[in-house]
């Protein structure tokens, strides 16, 4: 059976505010969700977590993140997500839901954000001073309307919300080739593209050349591409969403490896052990005794 549970956001909201929003301080947050958050578990729903002080290890789909003053961590729903903190640990976080998101953004979708809908990005900003103090700001409000009941109110949380998701999307651009120039941005397109495409096809179709013809273009540039955004060949990035998913099936479905294997396009199960073994550094036996009780 599987052993993670899967945390909504009505377990935080103490039967008020709505039901598709929450925010607190990080520290009261720990408080009031201890109960729920001793060990691994998912979500939902999206969050946002903004870490102001304290360190620590964070765990999410089964990479360590370091947590240092700075971190802004990225979430979606399904993720399996730990952590290790200090004492003296505190920030700022927010919870949404994809309807809540929909209020009046109708035709955006959260996971067309790069931190949300990519397997590939890293699930942490690490952010400088004045990026920290930007991100701040914006949570102070978030917090104080929050908490108010104002005319118009999910409005204005919804604009202070994606103000954070946009200022962290240029973040990003910036960091994958240190520039926001038009080939950069056509690049970031194109990356977000693939992305989309891989969560379609990844089960049955694991070429290069697959995508590249779907995105019109040649393998070698679509290499160029995903080497540009994410430091990584299309290749990696390919097999990693696809040994996320038999990381997450070995978890939480009660079927046999070879069937898992199968269902993830692989005909040969000794391939398929090579390959989860390569990137994961272990068995896939060997991890599910780790996760699995």
């Amino acid at each position: 059976m599987n052993s993670i549970s899967v945390l909504h956001i009505d377990l935080f909201q103490n039967g008020k505010n709505t039901s598709d929003f929450y925010f607190s301080t990080l520290k009261n947050h720990l408080i009031v969700g201890h109960r729920h958050l001793e060990k691994a578990h998912r979500h939902d729903f999206y969050a946002t977590i903004l870490f102001t002080k304290g360190s620590g290890i964070h765990e999410i789909d089964f990479q360590k993140y370091e947590v240092s003053e700075g971190s802004l961590f990225f979430m979606s729903p399904g993720q399996i997500h730990s952590w290790e903190l200090s004492d003296d640990i505190d920030g700022y976080l927010f919870f949404c839901s994809q309807d809540f998101y929909e209020i009046h953004y109708v035709n955006q979708k959260l996971r067309s954000f790069p931190f949300f809908g990519s397997v590939s990005f890293p699930r942490k900003l690490q952010l400088n001073e004045a990026e920290l103090k930007e991100n701040i700001n914006l949570m102070l409000e978030l917090q104080e309307e929050y908490q108010a009941q104002n005319m118009m109110k999910n409005g204005l949380i919804l604009s202070l919300m994606s103000q954070v998701f946009i200022l962290s999307t240029r973040y990003f651009s910036r960091i994958s080739d240190g520039s926001e120039s038009s080939e950069s941005l056509s690049y970031f397109r194109h990356y977000q593209e693939f992305e989309r495409l891989l969560e379609e096809y990844f089960p049955k179709e694991k070429s290069i050349a697959f995508y590249a013809a779907l995105l019109d273009i040649s393998p070698k540039h679509l290499n160029r591409i995903t080497q540009t955004v994410v430091r990584k060949t299309a290749t990696d990035v390919i097999t990693e969403r696809v040994m996320l998913e038999a990381k997450r099936m070995l978890i939480y479905l009660d079927e046999g490896l070879g069937e898992i294997a199968f269902r993830l396009g692989y005909e040969e199960y000794s391939y398929f052990v090579r390959v989860f073994r390569k990137t994961s550094g272990m068995t896939p036996t060997k991890f599910m005794k780790m996760y699995k009780s």
